[in-house]
């Protein structure tokens, strides 16, 4: 397997047995080796007491991309810390979109940004991660 379809094979199995993703409909875009990109829309059952986008809502998305791109090298992991910081609300309708970008993957822990914007590019949040990796891979494959 070349390492772009173990990181497919990762990315597929972390979306695949998450029911809190897939109850939000939260999409797989793009999954690479170190990076990943999910998108949500935000229905009416994501808004806040203000109308806007819940930003528990905007943390989950955030927190699945954070996942997958820490999942692509084939490191077994979890999270560890997570901080998000909200720029702006989402809106109902609006189509967010998450990138996540490991910016560190050692054995033992993985640093990941992820960027959260609307589908007008405004930037909505920003998540910076940190996962506890167990020194193992997540799933059994042959590089090749």
């Amino acid at each position: 397997m070349t390492e772009q379809t173990i990181a497919e094979q990762c990315v597929a199995k972390i979306i695949g047995n998450d029911n809190v993703v897939n109850g939000l409909g939260i999409r797989l875009v793009e999954a690479e080796q170190g990076r990943a990109v999910l998108t949500m829309t935000v229905r009416e059952d994501m808004l806040n007491s203000l109308g806007q986008c819940h930003g528990g809502m905007s943390f989950t998305l955030a927190d699945a991309a954070f996942a997958c791109a820490s999942v692509s090298h084939n490191q077994a992991g979890v999270g560890a810390h997570a901080a998000m910081d909200y720029i702006r609300p989402g809106m109902l309708g609006d189509e967010l979109t998450a990138t996540a970008t490991v910016r560190h993957q050692g054995r033992s822990a993985s640093l990941v940004e992820v960027v959260v914007e609307n589908q007008k590019g405004k930037q909505i949040a920003f998540l910076h991660g940190r996962s506890h990796n167990f020194d193992q891979p997540f799933i059994e494959s042959e590089v090749g």
